[in-house]
């Protein structure tokens, strides 16, 4: 299992949280690093993107030795950066699960504008999965979103714009309850349909890497074989379970307790 993201110099998300989440779901993480951030749990103090280069070759270090099962993609900071990867990943088949991280959880900006579109129109198309959360959704179709039919047209929107499946994650919403939703575009055999999950809002700040852990659960069962709709439904189990088990570290967002989840129930 691949990962290619960002580290997070506290641990708590991008390679660090993916590195923990494929372990603890009986991976084994390799991985690719597109940037150093310097970031805690109240922040991202600075970002040094790594040399598109670099990361394409250690991609290829991962692929041309052990080779992988499935890809998880997190922080491409840079429209140069996703040049690489996409040519790094010309001939791969294992599915991909494609993170759009544009906002990390204090707020900061994790990406330049102009890689968004690079996103877009190189990464899009290549992915199994897209998961973004609900400003990350916002942005991508440009409006606001209010309620779950509202992420249903937007997820069904962008599926139809790069043919991928959709999970557009409501945690950003109002509620006690979280709904996200899975979005299929049509197949040969099958209908476009929707599909709806969601579980009571855990009351705490300690939610840094959330999304970076999701993505990588999900890419990780897929690895091991499980079909989208059961990946994500294990996928979202193992996040509720981590933030439940939390150790409360920082003065801001704290990290999950991925450590703490021994077992995920098929």
């Amino acid at each position: 299992m691949l990962s290619i993201a960002g580290s997070d110099s506290s641990g708590g998300a991008g390679i660090q949280a993916d590195i923990k989440t494929i372990t603890m779901l009986g991976g084994y993480a390799m991985t690719a690093i597109t940037a150093i951030t310097a970031q805690n749990t109240v922040g991202v103090q600075g970002i040094a993107p790594t040399a598109g280069g670099m990361v394409a070759a250690q991609i290829a270090s991962c692929i041309d030795d052990i080779g992988l099962d499935a890809i998880k993609i997190g922080m491409l900071h840079d429209a140069a950066v996703i040049a690489e990867v996409a040519g790094a990943l010309e001939r791969v088949t294992a599915p991909i699960v494609l993170d759009p991280v544009m906002i990390a959880t204090s707020g900061a900006a994790l990406i330049e504008p102009a890689a968004v579109t690079a996103l877009r129109d190189m990464l899009f198309p290549r992915a199994a999965l897209i998961t973004p959360n609900l400003p990350e959704l916002e942005h991508l179709v440009g409006r606001a979103l209010a309620g779950t039919e509202d992420m249903v047209a937007a997820a069904e929107e962008l599926s139809a714009a790069c043919g991928a499946a959709v999970l557009a994650k409501g945690g950003h919403g109002e509620g006690d309850r979280i709904v996200d939703v899975l979005y299929f575009p049509a197949t040969d055999t099958r209908g476009a349909r929707a599909v709806a999950y969601d579980h009571a809002r855990i009351d705490t700040v300690h939610t840094h890497g959330t999304g970076c852990t999701l993505s990588s659960a999900i890419a990780t069962l897929l690895g091991h074989g499980q079909p989208i709709e059961h990946a994500v439904r294990l996928g979202r189990q193992f996040v509720v379970k981590a933030i439940e088990a939390a150790p409360g570290y920082g003065a801001g967002h704290g990290p999950l307790g991925h450590q703490a989840v021994r077992a995920i129930q098929s």
